[in-house]
């Protein structure tokens, strides 16, 4: 339940309970000051080690003991204990046992939670006593050594412990915010500390992106930045966000696409070129779709659309086995299989196996018309036989395509910066990869051919003069890069997101995105 459906007595409540545990808190604080403890004055806390790696130290001991000691219990406790060293962890209390002079306290942080052992014993009357006071939620720092307790719980024995940070709200395990999705999202602060899987996630992206640097990296590309504020928002079909420069007094736009740019830079020389970066498209929002949303695309000189291919698909396997730890992977309900060689058809190819439609005896602009009116499939006036077959796609075949499947050969209507086929001039040597019936990646033989493309741009005027305004524009300057000479060259885009949906079993475009885009709540 969101906050917009929740009625205005329960918000109320909600809203008093909030400020009086607030209230509670800011009291503590100005205790903490008047005494001299004002923990927002505290700079700095030095950390050894992480709670993940405390534990695997202390675990790797023990089993080293065990195994020199065997049976030898009070050889093996006395060896323990002379290994004993100390450590100082710093993290957020999540929760707390109180059994008197001994209380335990969980403590996260960026890798793991860490059971506290605090005893008034060890750390004296005086610092337990104001221990005592403080509260879940607060940011600590602890000194002491590993231990495993009576039960069996690797744990640190605290010898010190200092206040860093004094949490003014409670974390939202009382109240509706830690399970209501809409909140999470706009709080998501709140959601990395009290959703451990969440953290893994974002972690996961970040390996995801790191793992495919490398592996471009090694196999000799550039990486470069490109504009985001361009005066000819081209390269896809999409329609951008508009503002206004001040200082030039030019309208201008944020990019949808990376391609121009890169492709500038195929003709300047670099050959092999890559960007991850922000693009933004003024559309709408879903469990796929983001106005505002990572890119890689890359553009390699003297290949092609098939060289694309071979790339994407190794590229996939090496980041499931890297992140993942095998080739198969679930989603949802699925396993998705990336070990075997992925599945190619023609677009043509794929409407005729599932629409039972072959487009490949069909014509002219009127038959594809005619036959999508029988199949009830909505077109445009302005739409030709090419806009067809792709609409024919979109509602009979994506819904299909939950393994690895190449979808090639587009038609020249919906492809303006595409190499036409040799044998084929009404398609062009484009490809798009489906995974789980997503659009995974978009990848043309490029056009390079200067006068073509003008053609193509002209074509793409007259349909933003129909009213299509994902339509390309003409681009000058790039149109005169090309005639400087591009070779040939492959290129192709990949969504980011969605690939990190893909290998971490992510529902939605927002469960990636570390701040979505979300509705003001005044609106």
């Amino acid at each position: 339940m969101s906050e917009e459906m929740l009625n205005a007595p329960e918000l109320e409540e909600e809203a008093q309970d909030i400020n009086i545990l607030k209230k509670i808190r800011l009291e503590k604080l100005d205790d903490m000051k008047a005494n001299g403890k004002n923990p927002f004055e505290v700079t700095k806390f030095d950390v050894t080690i992480h709670n993940d790696k405390a534990k695997a130290e202390y675990e790797a001991v023990e089993a080293e003991l065990k195994e020199k000691f065997g049976d030898d219990e009070e050889g093996f406790k006395a060896a323990l204990e002379e290994n004993k060293k100390t450590v100082r962890v710093a993290g957020r209390i999540m929760s707390w046992r109180d059994m008197g002079k001994a209380n335990f306290i969980d403590l996260r942080d960026k890798t793991d939670r860490m059971q506290i052992y605090v005893r008034m014993n060890d750390i004296g009357e005086e610092n337990f006593a104001d221990f005592k006071k403080w509260d879940i939620g607060d940011i600590v720092g602890v000194e002491g050594f590993v231990f495993r307790t009576r039960r069996g719980e690797i744990s640190l024995h605290a010898q010190k412990i200092t206040m860093l940070t004094k949490s003014l709200l409670p974390l939202p395990e009382k109240w509706h915010g830690l399970k209501d999705q809409d909140t999470r999202y706009r709080q998501r602060y709140t959601d990395l500390i009290c959703n451990p899987e969440v953290m893994d996630t974002f972690k996961k992206r970040s390996k995801i992106i790191a793992t495919i640097r490398r592996y471009l990296d090694e196999k000799d590309f550039i990486e470069v930045e490109t504009p985001m504020l361009v005066s000819n928002a081209g390269g896809a079909a999409a329609r951008p966000f508009e503002t206004h420069y001040n200082a030039l007094d030019e309208d201008v736009k944020l990019r949808i696409s990376l391609e121009l740019y890169l492709k500038r830079l195929i003709v300047g020389g670099m050959e092999r070129v890559y960007e991850i970066g922000r693009v933004f498209r003024n559309e709408g929002v879903d469990a796929r779709h983001n106005p505002e949303f990572t890119l890689m695309e890359l553009y390699q000189a003297y290949t092609d659309y098939e060289g694309m291919m071979e790339l994407t698909e190794d590229m996939f396997r090496h980041l499931a086995l890297e992140v993942c730890g095998k080739t198969e992977i679930p989603y949802g309900e699925h396993i998705i299989d990336l070990g075997k060689p992925f599945a190619r058809m023609t677009m043509t190819e794929a409407v005729k196996q599932y629409s039972g439609v072959d487009f490949s005896e069909i014509k002219t602009d009127e038959e594809a018309k005619k036959i999508a009116k029988e199949k009830h499939v909505e077109f445009e006036d302005r739409h030709k036989r090419g806009d067809i077959l792709n609409l024919f796609f979109e509602e009979f075949v994506e819904k299909h395509l939950i393994q690895p499947t190449f979808i090639t050969d587009h038609p020249i209507e919906i492809s303006p910066l595409t190499k036409k086929k040799p044998t084929d001039p009404d398609h062009v040597e484009r490809f798009e990869l489906f995974i789980n019936t997503w659009e995974m990646c978009n990848a043309y033989s490029e056009l390079n051919d200067p006068i073509d493309q003008r053609e193509r741009f002209i074509a793409q005027e007259e349909l933003l003069k129909q009213g299509d305004d994902e339509a390309n524009r003409i681009d000058e300057d790039f149109l005169r890069s090309l005639e400087i000479g591009m070779p040939p060259t492959g290129g192709i885009g990949y969504g980011i997101d969605r690939l990190v949906m893909l290998l971490t079993n992510s529902p939605a475009i927002r469960d990636v995105l570390l701040f979505p885009t979300m509705k003001s709540l005044d609106k």
